[in-house]
């Protein structure tokens, strides 16, 4: 079993889930796989702007990590892994759906590869009923797909792929730097790090204090070569590998 390292502190993107699924929903539901897509779909329409909220079946075939864990609780072995995790996929949607969580319905002209969820809200109700007048189509007002692969790993993530490995030390330093700066600053502070050969995290928060003093200009996003050979001959030198 994967094990889960825990939620990153300092600010992260939150999803807000309404009271009822909690009071109401989520006692009915007997099923992992309907909880799964139940709760993907709140996440995946609060990454969407505007009334017109959707998640089209397209969508989730076309998420690789969600559908790895619909098919870790298929319990299906005559099929292939690809047939295992649509016909999971499906049978969730079905649940999900008759359960009056999502409301299913094929888009006027198109087929049910085009089929399309609404969160059964009232913003979903009226956004389903707008579709079906032909009022709007779904596609074409700037859809955002969103995938489980895209979410911004965290910074103990980022350490240890590209710096090296967690000790307590470094694991205190990452949380105090998380509660300072803004996560796309730390990882451009890594980025920089592993680019100048300096695979240290002191090395890292040199850069990080040396932008809050002084600012992020232009100069330090090119990293142009007179940045990295003063990083190299200058006060940072003692902290990268020649």
């Amino acid at each position: 079993m994967p094990s889960f390292a825990g939620f990153p502190s300092g600010s992260v993107h939150t999803t807000p889930l309404p009271a009822p699924f909690f009071t109401e929903l989520l006692p009915q539901i007997d099923d992992l796989g309907e909880l799964k897509v139940s709760l993907y779909a709140l996440w995946f329409l609060d990454q969407q702007e505007g009334p017109l909220r959707y998640l089209a079946l397209k969508d989730l075939q076309a998420d690789r990590k969600f559908l790895e864990g619909l098919l870790a609780i298929s319990g299906v072995d005559s099929l292939s892994e690809v047939e295992q995790a649509r016909a999971a996929l499906m049978d969730a949607l079905d649940r999900a759906t008759r359960r009056g969580t999502l409301l299913r319905a094929i888009p006027p002209g198109k087929t049910a590869d085009d089929t399309v969820f609404f969160l059964n809200s009232p913003r979903g109700r009226a956004a389903l009923q707008s579709m079906l007048r032909n009022e709007w189509m779904p596609g074409l007002e700037g859809h955002v797909q969103a995938v489980l692969e895209l979410a911004r790993p965290n910074i103990f993530k980022l350490y240890e792929e590209n710096i090296g490995p967690l000790t307590p030390l470094i694991s205190d330093a990452l949380r105090e730097a998380e509660a300072a700066y803004p996560p796309d600053v730390i990882e451009e502070a890594m980025r920089k790090a592993v680019a100048a050969n300096a695979r240290s995290w002191r090395y890292i928060e040199k850069i990080l204090r040396s932008w809050k003093e002084k600012g992020r200009d232009d100069q330090h996003r090119r990293d142009s070569e007179k940045d990295s050979r003063r990083y190299i001959e200058g006060e940072l030198s003692d902290f990268i590998e020649h």
